[in-house]
């Protein structure tokens, strides 16, 4: 069955490759397919932008350039005021981008050169400049451009992808427009969604132009976008189940001082549905841990019968490195290889299996690093994690032999063959304590029947969801971990 296009990510060169066939079994000319995209754009910016009357169009000299001449047929021939403003005024523009020029110049447009006053006194700025084939660095004249379009106060609309980003990885190409809006085509770019290039996009729009239905059949999505608004939830629960039915699991972490970081997840454990939670933990966090929520089974000894116990485990938040860290890490690592219980490995227990002189394949598991983390795990520095998040997120599945949620804007979960996109979310969850939340929402599903994988999907999902839910109502800047608590509770019911 083919692919939901609204809810799958294409790279650059898939969507280049399959574009002119789908064109042709659709019976429809590139030209034409300009032609909507400019109109796709257009639209979007009526729709969004409604008083706005007048237009700066920035031009490049490739294809996108093309979608900004049709962009501004369309506006000049609807009253508004438009000006082109061509970033290489004397490179020559070939093919369908030539044609759109000359349609432009045909109903009394005209083509100016940079000028930085009339960018930044625009009520709304169109970016045609660079498109999806870009690689190297930005270069001038095509940086200066960029700059002085991020620095008017006007909304920017990107064509397909905003100019200067990477359109497979997400990367700013040294600068990059800093879009408001982008209708991207075709295909969603892979890009666009995770990293950098989610907060360079800011919202997006996808148009198929009329040949999504030829381009599903040729192109194997490289992801698919997950949400809140499209998955299913959890199944109903039987009315005779009881506590047993749904699961019994042991955090395992918080060691001398850091109480707090089990607490939150084997609090989200709860939140999330599990029948019954047992925390293993340092002997001086079980106070802290107990008196904050009763409902919390405790024991600092005989890890061996809790392991027993347990039908999942979550491992890492406030685990720490010291020995008291390392020995229990190794008897929990012992019973897994022995058992194969599911697993949740976060914080410290990835640090440690980073530390280890190779590595442990651990099937049945989820990994839930953040960049730092999976640099550790991979032997690398962060910036090359980030350089491709989607690289990195396959390569820690491939090594580990683990389902890996890479965690960040647009989060990422692979099982080395397939990968996901979380487009819930905001920067209200990048704050201290987070990550043991979520460790303790995915465990909480496994707890409940959920697969590793299944549960890490649908885990992030509710993690940025409830972020989402508690910024609305109280802003991004001062949640809490603990906040998400009750949100959580109210998303899985």
């Amino acid at each position: 069955m083919p692919a939901n296009l609204s809810q799958s990510v294409f790279s650059a060169e898939q969507v280049r490759t399959h574009e002119p066939s789908a064109a042709e079994q659709s019976a429809v000319s590139m030209y034409t397919l300009m032609e909507r995209a400019g109109q796709a754009v257009f639209e979007q910016a009526i729709k969004h932008y409604p008083h706005a009357q007048d237009y700066v169009v920035l031009v490049g000299v490739g294809n996108n350039a093309g979608d900004g001449y049709i962009v501004a047929s369309l506006a000049k021939q609807a009253g508004k005021h438009v000006t082109v403003i061509a970033a290489a005024p004397d490179k020559p523009l070939t093919g369908d981008a030539l044609t759109a020029q000359k349609a432009w110049l045909a109903v009394g447009g005209e083509i100016s050169n940079y000028d930085p006053l009339t960018i930044k006194t625009a009520d709304i700025i169109i970016d045609g400049l660079l498109g999806t084939g870009l690689k190297s660095e930005v270069r001038e004249p095509f940086t200066k451009v960029i700059k002085t379009a991020n620095d008017s106060p006007a909304p920017i609309i990107a064509i397909d992808l905003p100019s200067g980003i990477n359109a497979d990885t997400g990367v700013v190409q040294g600068i990059a427009i800093q879009a408001e809006l982008c209708v991207t085509f075709v295909g969603i770019k892979q890009g666009l969604v995770t990293g950098e290039g989610r907060a360079y996009t800011g919202k997006y729009e996808f148009a198929d132009l009329g040949v999504g239905q030829a381009f599903i059949q040729l192109a194997t999505p490289s992801a698919a976008l997950i949400n809140y608004d499209t998955t299913q939830g959890l199944a109903k629960r039987q009315n005779n189940s009881h506590k047993g039915s749904h699961g019994k699991l042991l955090c395992i972490g918080g060691n001398a001082g850091t109480a707090g970081a089990i607490r939150l997840t084997s609090e989200a454990v709860l939140r999330t549905g599990a029948g019954m939670v047992k925390v293993y933990t340092h002997p001086n966090s079980a106070l802290a841990i107990s008196m904050g929520r009763p409902e919390l089974m405790v024991t600092t000894t005989n890890l061996h019968a809790a392991l027993e116990w347990a039908t999942c485990i979550a491992i890492g938040p406030g685990l720490g490195q010291d020995s008291w860290a390392k020995s229990t890490f190794e008897t929990v690592i012992q019973h897994f290889v022995a058992h194969n219980k599911a697993m949740v490995v976060d914080a410290d227990a990835l640090n440690l299996i980073a530390q280890q002189s190779a590595p442990i394949a651990l099937k049945n598991t989820v990994f839930t690093p953040h960049p730092g983390e999976a640099a550790r795990l991979l032997g690398c520095a962060i910036s090359n994690i980030e350089s491709d998040r989607y690289h990195s997120a396959r390569k820690l599945a491939e090594t580990y032999s683990t389902t890996c949620a890479l965690k960040g804007a647009g989060s990422i979960i692979t099982d080395g063959t397939k990968a996901w996109v979380c487009t819930d979310g905001n920067p209200a969850l990048a704050v201290g304590g987070s990550g043991d939340v979520l460790t303790g929402v995915i465990a909480g599903l496994i707890a409940q029947g959920l697969t590793v994988e299944q549960a890490a999907c649908f885990g992030v999902i509710l993690h940025a969801k409830a972020g989402d839910i508690a910024a609305q109502r109280d802003g991004e800047r001062g949640m809490l971990p603990s906040d998400l608590f009750t949100i959580v509770r109210e998303l899985v019911n």
